[in-house]
């Protein structure tokens, strides 16, 4: 009986530190810059044109560089991303995703490190899993505690 209280307790902890992530201004600024560039016509034309592109990349890829068309299509991805990542409305989407995530990451950090500090946390950062992770793998006897 014990066990199932605290389940629920857990459970309900984790649902309001989910509203006080959700409410968060990192949060707040990410849901509000995405909502701009869903209503923004020239971003969200860019966007579809970015997409029918990739798919044609998709199918080039298949071949690689054997395929006739895999430089043009390569060099028309590269630059077209180039295009992406320059717009104002777009890069200050992907600045506010970038910040989003960091947030979640240190988040589930902490509460892995609260757990044990030997709990390894998959950030998608290889700088900031390699400054938390063991130095060298469990070979080397590093600072994982392996030998």
């Amino acid at each position: 009986m014990a066990t199932i209280l605290t389940d629920v307790n857990i459970l309900q902890e984790a649902d309001q530190f989910s509203e006080m992530i959700v409410s968060s201004d990192v949060f707040q600024h990410y849901i509000q810059i995405k909502q701009e560039v869903q209503h923004d016509k020239e971003a969200q034309v860019m966007l579809e044109d970015f997409q029918a592109l990739k798919e044609k990349y998709a199918e080039v890829q298949r071949f690689g560089k054997y395929h006739p068309d895999f430089r043009e299509i390569s060099s028309a991805v590269r630059e077209f991303k180039r295009k992406l990542d320059t717009h104002p409305l777009i890069s200050a989407y992907k600045t506010a995703e970038k910040e989003l995530e960091n947030l979640l990451n240190e988040i589930s950090q902490t509460i892995a490190f609260a757990v044990s500090k030997d709990i390894k946390v998959p950030t998608g950062n290889p700088f900031f899993d390699q400054a938390t992770s063991c130095s060298g793998g469990c070979g080397s006897g590093g600072s994982c505690g392996c030998n």
